[in-house]
């Protein structure tokens, strides 16, 4: 079973994901701040990563960098699922260490499409 670590705050959207996730079979954990994902991503040792850009605490930029620098966390494939949408939002993204980048809101009927591109 694939193990999908989702990195959001806001209740609803992290419900949402969520759901769909466990609803095409994935194994989730839950994280609401960056510090919190950054500790449940080297103890979990997830397949994949959704981050939140806008997080309480430190945000999604340096939990991505945080989880990069930790041993043997540079493959997971992290994938920024943001409302920021500003030109070179995307670039920062990248630039922290995301693999991907994906707009919220999302398509719960395209989510699991475009997140699959990201898989290993």
């Amino acid at each position: 079973m694939i193990k999908v670590l989702v990195i959001e705050d806001n209740e609803m959207n992290r419900y949402l994901i969520s759901f769909i996730l466990k609803g095409e079979g994935f194994d989730v954990i839950e994280a609401v701040t960056g510090e919190e994902g950054v500790e449940k991503a080297v103890s979990e040792s997830p397949d994949m990563i959704l981050m939140d850009i806008q997080l309480p605490g430190i945000d999604g930029y340096e939990a991505t960098r945080r989880i990069r620098a930790s041993p043997a966390k540079d493959t997971i494939p992290i994938v920024a699922l943001t409302s920021y949408a500003m030109a070179g939002d995307r670039e920062r993204a990248l630039d922290a260490g995301c693999t991907g980048y994906v707009e919220k809101p999302i398509n719960p009927d395209t989510i699991i499409d475009e997140l699959k591109k990201y898989m290993k």
